[in-house]
């Protein structure tokens, strides 16, 4: 199968203490995403979902199970699947377009290649005019920008973003939903998105999965995200009494799993 597979996935991590039991992250979770899907992955601070983005990204050992992509398995880190952090770890010591084409310099890509692609890639996140600032000339917003046109630019079929709009302002996160759901309709690329934002969540996701306590509870498909893509505007969405409802719906969910 083509896309992201997880079979009856369990993470425990050691305990340093002699007199207390290891931590159950994650327990037996199933999960099959389709290829170009973008799923987001909501729940409460402790409920596992980075612990899950880990997985994927095969940055920890797993206990029991496994997860597979487009056939292969996942057993560590692979230019097939790129992670945007929250903090973008961008090298300061270089310029916007010699931090996007890194990627390329590493994958041994001619230099005339490099320059188009990271043109084009400029272009997407809507930075082409800052090609040569310093990284500490940009705001929050464009640094985040920077490090979303760095993993485009790696090629990888994956692209892994733990909360990457945390930092970001209410005006600057909704302007980076928008330019996500763009790039991602562009590129045809599969995303994987953690988010404690439930807004968020309910706009980006084709697969919206609810965790807690290192489960999936819930794995739903709202069509948000495609409504956007067709020229919805994002305030006529989130105010629309069904986007409400969904919200209203998955906070109690959310909170229910906390009690």
């Amino acid at each position: 199968m083509s896309g992201l597979v997880i079979e009856n996935l369990s993470v425990q991590y050691p305990t340093t203490q002699s007199n207390s039991h290891p931590t159950l992250a994650l327990d037996k979770v199933n999960l099959s995403l389709a290829a170009q899907s973008f799923c987001v992955v909501l729940g409460a601070s402790g409920c596992g979902k980075s612990t899950l983005l880990n997985s994927i990204a095969g940055f920890i050992p797993v206990t029991q199970g496994a997860l597979s992509l487009d056939g292969q398995a996942i057993t560590k880190p692979s230019v097939d699947r790129a992670v945007v952090f929250q903090n973008h770890a961008l090298f300061p010591w270089l310029n916007v377009a010699d931090n996007v084409s890194f990627a390329g310099k590493l994958a041994g890509v001619d230099a005339k290649t490099q320059a188009k692609q990271t043109e084009q890639i400029l272009q997407w996140v809507g930075l082409e005019h800052a090609a040569d600032k310093s990284i500490w000339e940009l705001s929050g917003g464009m640094q985040q920008r920077v490090g979303i046109a760095r993993v485009l630019a790696s090629k990888a079929k994956m692209l892994l973003l733990d909360e990457p709009f945390a930092a970001l302002d209410a005006f600057m996160r909704e302007s980076m939903q928008e330019l996500l759901l763009n790039i991602w309709q562009q590129s045809k690329r599969q995303i994987f998105l953690i988010s404690h934002d439930i807004e968020e969540a309910l706009f980006l996701a084709t697969d919206l999965v609810v965790m807690g306590q290192g489960k999936i509870l819930h794995h739903y498909q709202p069509t948000f995200s495609q409504r956007f893509i067709q020229g919805q505007s994002t305030r006529a969405i989130k105010s629309d009494r069904e986007f409400i409802e969904w919200r209203e719906q998955l906070f109690q969910q959310i909170v229910d799993c906390r009690i």
